[in-house]
């Protein structure tokens, strides 16, 4: 299953608060940047995960997200907490926390 305009429409609007927001779909999913930075994806199911390690990721983790895996093999992805998918404002937030830790 791909992901549609509307469900890239809806992360971009999620994250309107960044500045601009630019996305690439790759995989069936997308992939989002804010200034060249890629900090989000969007699976072909439609999750979207934040870019996280360390730290940042414990955080993410102790909010209920859970890492993306693809075959068997997790990456650096954290689901953003199910809090922010409805409020914008949050979801700001955890991004702009996801694109410092990648700093």
């Amino acid at each position: 299953m791909a992901v549609t305009d509307a469900d890239i429409a809806f992360v971009k609007e999620l994250f309107d608060g960044l500045g601009p927001v630019t996305h690439r779909k790759m995989m069936g999913g997308a992939t989002f940047y804010s200034d060249g930075q890629v900090f989000a994806i969007l699976s072909s199911s439609g999750e979207v995960y934040l870019k996280a390690k360390g730290p940042f990721a414990e955080a993410l983790e102790a909010e209920g997200s859970h890492i993306f895996g693809m075959d068997g093999k997790t990456m650096g992805y954290w689901t953003l907490p199910d809090a922010a998918l409805d409020d914008p404002d949050r979801a700001c937030d955890w991004a702009r926390r996801a694109l410092s830790a990648l700093s």
